[in-house]
């Protein structure tokens, strides 16, 4: 295994100014913050520049089968821009979970769709699975797919579904069209509406088997994908917040002095950098890990989720604060980051789950 290398190649710099011109371009904070009213903005041209202008719905995907044929790496790129922007698009749902499972898995159509940003795809499990739970809430019988899955990220948007199965020999891994019969999608109102979720209810749905045997092994590299990617959008979300913090701290005058200046909240901002750049090299480790297939990958995630979730809320919460009252109102996007932060926190699992795993995965004794 080669060495990790956490720098940024000018490759990487490049795609990073592309994704932000656009979604500066595309999802504004004005914008964004329409997710939360009764007549929403349309984000969806934004995700179609984003899947073909830019080619990042293939990012993951062979060169072979259409895609860019990059890495986690570059994919890690692409989500610390879309924390930053709070950006409402499915990259995670489609680009990454549903494109990683149907790649482990082998599956060559719809890959090449969704690698071709033609449709877009998520993986049919709750957002807030934790690492090594892959509990199937959907069953294979003779009428088709039976069952229910709560809480799936992208699952109102996507055209095709990634669903986990459990079959009379074990877990398998089906492909659902969003207009198959017997399907019913409900959307659902949460804490952060730029990453809509979804109740799927399966009654006598038609279905694609599309594993050959290892549908576990295609689930759970998803979700270890999934999570080691995740914490790059924290820390995309984090570095937002410190930013926006330390430029209004620098101008924002009290009694004649700008506020920035004061010994506490230099102090405060002090603590916070070095949390946040701390969280970054932790992110940027899982990514690089994940993307050499190095023994490490699952302790380096597992460790990056532990201590990310919570960098990314505290930072957001230091940016309401130190706005004072203009950090409480609406118009002002600090809350779009809190509402994205603390969601993070519950996706893949909490902190005390990784936590707990990186305890299994290290042998640390529970005394």
């Amino acid at each position: 295994m080669s060495d990790a290398d956490l720098l940024y190649t000018d490759t990487e710099e490049d795609l990073r100014d592309s994704v932000r011109r656009l979604l500066a371009d595309r999802c504004p904070p004005e914008t964004v913050v329409t997710a939360y009213d009764a007549s929403p903005a349309d984000f969806s041209g934004a995700w179609k520049s984003m899947a073909t202008e830019l080619g990042l719905a293939g990012l993951l995907v062979p060169e072979a089968l259409g895609g860019a044929g990059a890495s986690a790496r570059e994919a890690a790129v692409v989500m610390e821009e879309i924390g930053r922007a709070a950006a409402p698009v499915p990259f995670l749902s489609s680009a990454v979970l549903a494109t990683v499972a149907l790649l482990t898995a082998g599956e060559t159509h719809t890959l090449s769709a969704l690698a071709s940003g033609a449709v877009t795809g998520a993986l049919a499990v709750p957002l807030s699975t934790g690492p090594g739970r892959v509990t199937p809430g959907v069953r294979a019988g003779e009428d088709g797919l039976t069952g229910r899955v709560t809480s799936v990220a992208g699952g109102h948007e996507a055209e095709v579904l990634v669903v986990p199965v459990a079959g009379a020999e074990g877990l398998e891994l089906h492909t659902v069209s969003r207009s198959a019969a017997g399907l019913t999608v409900t959307p659902l109102v949460s804490l952060d509406m730029t990453r809509p979720l979804a109740d799927l209810d399966f009654a006598g749905v038609t279905s694609t088997r599309v594993d050959s045997g290892n549908a576990e092994a295609a689930v759970r590299s998803a979700l270890l994908c999934g999570a080691a990617l995740l914490a790059s959008e924290q820390t995309g979300v984090a570095q937002w917040c410190l930013d926006t913090t330390l430029a209004y701290v620098k101008d924002r005058k009290q009694f004649g002095r700008a506020i920035g200046s004061f010994q506490a909240l230099k102090h405060r901002l002090a603590d916070l950098w070095l949390e946040v750049s701390s969280a970054s090299a932790a992110a940027r480790y899982a990514a690089d890990t994940y993307a050499r297939g190095d023994a490490d990958a699952e302790i380096a995630a597992t460790l990056a989720q532990a201590y990310c979730s919570g960098v990314a809320v505290h930072a957001a919460e230091e940016c309401i604060q130190l706005h004072g009252g203009i950090g409480m109102t609406w118009e002002y996007p600090a809350h779009l980051y809190l509402k994205r932060a603390k969601s993070d926190q519950l996706a893949f699992g909490t902190a005390y789950q990784h936590r707990a795993r990186l305890a299994e995965l290290i042998d640390l004794p529970n005394t």
